[in-house]
C-alpha cells in the first residue's frame, strides 16, 4: 500500500469564534453557545491551531489516516458553523386516523406524543443536550448548536412514532423529519 507522508486540513476560524485545543479535545465557543468534542478516538491525528486556523494532520498516511482526517475536520467545521448559524430540523405531524398531539415536558427533558394510533398510554421521545423543541400546529421544530444532538432529538421523536404490524401504505400516521440544515 502507498503511503503519503503528510497529510493537513486547514480550518479557518470566522471572527466572533474562538477555538481551544487541549491535546485531543476541541472546544469552540461562538455567539450562539459553545461546543465540546474529544477526538482522542483519532489515533494518529494531530489538532493544533496556526495563524486563526485549526490544522489537522497526520504522517505516514494510510487511507485510514487519510479517511480520519477528513472526518475530524468536517466535525470541528460543524462545530463552527453550530456555534455561528446553529442547525434546525423540521418534523410534520401526520395522521388520518386519530388526532395525535405532542407536548413538549422540558421538566423531564422528553417529548410526549399522545393518542398516537388510539393509543392510551404516551409515546416519548428523548430530547439530547441542550436542544430546543418547539411544536406549533402540524410541525415540530428542533433547534440546537451541536448537529449530533440535534439530529438525536428529531431522530427520537420519528422513531418514537415507528408503525410496526401494518400495512405502511395504509397506515401512514407519525412524525417524520422533512427538512434538515442550518437555523441561520
Amino acid at each position: 500500500m502507498v503511503k503519503t507522508l503528510h497529510i493537513a486540513e486547514k480550518i479557518v476560524v470566522p471572527e466572533g469564534v474562538t477555538v481551544e485545543v487541549e491535546g485531543s479535545k476541541v472546544t469552540v465557543k461562538g455567539p450562539k453557545g459553545t461546543v465540546s468534542r474529544d477526538f482522542s478516538h483519532a489515533r494518529g491525528v494531530f489538532i493544533r491551531l496556526e495563524d486563526g486556523a485549526v490544522i489537522v494532520e497526520t504522517y505516514v498516511a494510510d487511507r485510514e489516516r487519510k479517511a480520519l482526517v477528513g472526518s475530524v475536520a468536517a466535525h470541528i467545521r460543524n462545530m463552527i458553523t453550530g456555534v455561528t448559524k446553529g442547525y434546525r430540523y423540521k418534523l410534520k405531524i401526520i395522521f388520518s386516523h386519530f388526532p395525535i398531539s405532542v407536548v413538549v415536558d422540558e421538566k423531564n427533558r422528553v417529548v410526549r406524543i399522545r393518542n398516537f394510533m388510539g393509543e392510551k398510554s404516551d409515546r416519548i421521545a428523548k430530547i439530547h443536550g441542550n436542544v430546543k423543541v418547539k411544536v406549533s400546529g402540524e410541525d415540530i421544530v428542533v433547534e440546537g448548536v451541536d448537529i449530533e444532538e440535534v439530529g438525536l432529538t428529531a431522530a427520537s421523536i420519528e422513531r418514537a412514532t415507528r408503525v410496526t404490524d401494518r400495512d405502511r401504505r395504509v397506515f401512514m400516521d407519525g412524525i417524520y423529519i422533512y427538512e434538515k440544515g442550518e437555523a441561520s
